[in-house]
This record gives structure tokens, C-alpha cells and sequence, in this order.
């Protein structure tokens, strides 16, 4: 055969490989996205949970299609929950914890709902996340201390909760942390060193240094927290008005003791100098003036 007859030949079988692989590649394009399981379950139990509005099961069991979100609050990044946005919704009812399986959650907003319970400490097994906002709600119970595991957390804003116990000190082991807010809550105890961050010298006095990590903004509204930046642990002893009132209340209790045994000792002497002794002068024991 010549080679004349053997190139278009060639050509066809090219054409057809080019055609067969453009089918591929349209079918793969056109297959419809599944959802990562661990997203599904983890936007499974915020619906049941908080049940956001026009969220349906149709929609969170496949959120994501590469970086489109097809979820109101829920950003995408290369098909998998990367952001939950979710504030100001009226959202009611409590954390879940399976929200830990969005595990490549890198920002998560529950601000300003309704939410109530505790803080998962299941979050801590989101250890992407950078932005946890959980503000002006009502959760209640203690800080848990497993976030310190979120290495990645730059910002942790909880303020205006209902929020007890101490400040947990493993949150100052969060070196990337920039913004802390835990204000207008019931927390108690001291300020962890860590987060107050001021420069000490090997003596252990303090030295001039950077100013605090965190102002006094941020731990206000805590009146059973203390220690720098807010002031030092309010002493058990009595307050100067109450040292005063004692002080006045004993003087006036002495002045009306003293006047009452006046007052006896002179009807005393009174009624012996009237006595008639056995002679009809009066008494000896009357005193000498």
C-alpha cells in the first residue's frame, strides 16, 4: 500500500479517538457531584438541629458542586464545605456535634441566633478551622478546652452568652490567635497568663514590654473575672465603709454603756447617803467630794 493511502486512514482513526475522548470528558462533566459523607452528615445534623431555612435534603446531601454552593450560608471549595455563614437566622436549639465531620470547615458563623446548650467539644476535631464566631446567643456551661487542638484558630468570638467557669489556659497555647472576644458572659477565675501576654523578667517582675495580647474589652462584663488586663482579684476583707460603721456603731455602743453605769452608780450612792445610820447622821460610805 502507498503511503498516500495509508494517511487518510490515519486521520480518520485520530478523528474518531478525538470525538470518543470529547464523549468522556462531556459525560464526566455531566455527572451530577456527589456529596463528601462526612459534609452530608455534618449538614444533616445542623438541619435537624437548627433546621436553617430553605435548606432541603435534596440540596445538603449534595452541597457542593466544585466551588458552587447550592446551600444558603454554605461556601464550596473544590467540592467540599469550606465556610458556614449562618448568622442573624433566628436559628433555635443546640449545637451539634457532628458538626466536627465538615472536616474541612475553615470558618464556621452561628452568631446572633438563638442557639443554647454547650460548645461541642467535637469541634476541636475541626482542625482547619480559623474562624469560630458563636456570639450573642444563649450557650451556656464552660469553654471547652479541646479548641486549644484547633491550631489554626486566628479568631474565637463568644461574647454575650451565658458562658461559665474559668477562661481555659490552654487557649493561650493558640499562637495564631489575633482576636479574642469572651465578654458579657459568667465566666470566673483568673485570666490565663498566656493571653494577658505581658513580658516578665527572669526574676519574674514585670518588664517593659508589649502592652496585653487582649484589652480589657475583651473579658468585660465578667464580674467574677480577674487579673490583667482587668483588675486584680477583689479582696475577702471588709470595705472601708464597713470599717467605718463599725467603728461609729462600737463608739456609740461604749458612750451608752458608760452613761448607763453613770446612771446606776448615782442612784446608788443616792439612796445609801439617804439611809439614816444608827447614830441618825448620814451613812460614812457616802463618798468625799
Amino acid at each position: 500500500m502507498s503511503p498516500q493511502m495509508s494517511r487518510p486512514s490515519q486521520h480518520h482513526q485520530h478523528s474518531h479517538l478525538a470525538v470518543a475522548l470529547a464523549a468522556v470528558l462531556l459525560v464526566l462533566l455531566a455527572a451530577p457531584s456527589s456529596a463528601d459523607p462526612n459534609d452530608e452528615a455534618c449538614l444533616s445534623s445542623l438541619q435537624r438541629s437548627l433546621s436553617p431555612r430553605n435548606w432541603t435534603r435534596s440540596a445538603f446531601s449534595a452541597p457542593c458542586d466544585g466551588f458552587i454552593s447550592k446551600l444558603q450560608g454554605v461556601t464550596c471549595n473544590n467540592g467540599r464545605v469550606y465556610k458556614l455563614s449562618l448568622p442573624g437566622l433566628s436559628l433555635a436549639g443546640p449545637i451539634p456535634p457532628e458538626l466536627s465531620n465538615c472536616t474541612n470547615l475553615q470558618s464556621l458563623d452561628l452568631s446572633s441566633n438563638a442557639l443554647s446548650g454547650p460548645i461541642p467539644p467535637e469541634l476541636s476535631k475541626l482542625l482547619n478551622l480559623a474562624v469560630l464566631n458563636l456570639s450573642a446567643n444563649s450557650l451556656s456551661g464552660a469553654i471547652p478546652r479541646e479548641l486549644a487542638a484547633c491550631a489554626y484558630l486566628n479568631v474565637i468570638d463568644l461574647h454575650a452568652n451565658q458562658l461559665s467557669g474559668p477562661i481555659p489556659d490552654e487557649l493561650g497555647l493558640l499562637v495564631r490567635l489575633s482576636a479574642f472576644d469572651v465578654s458579657y458572659n459568667r465566666l470566673s477565675g483568673p485570666i490565663p497568663v498566656l493571653l494577658a501576654n505581658r513580658t516578665t523578667t527572669a526574676g519574674g517582675a514585670l518588664a517593659a514590654g508589649p502592652a496585653a495580647r487582649f484589652n480589657a474589652s475583651s473579658f468585660a462584663g465578667n464580674k467574677d473575672l480577674y487579673g490583667y488586663p482587668l483588675p486584680p482579684m477583689r479582696g475577702h476583707g471588709l470595705s472601708v465603709l464597713a470599717i467605718v460603721g463599725i467603728g461609729l456603731g462600737s463608739g456609740l455602743l461604749s458612750l451608752v454603756l458608760s452613761f448607763s453605769a453613770v446612771c446606776i452608780w448615782l442612784r446608788s450612792t443616792d439612796r445609801t447617803a439617804t439611809t439614816p445610820g444608827e447614830d441618825g447622821k448620814i451613812s460614812h460610805l457616802m463618798p468625799a467630794y
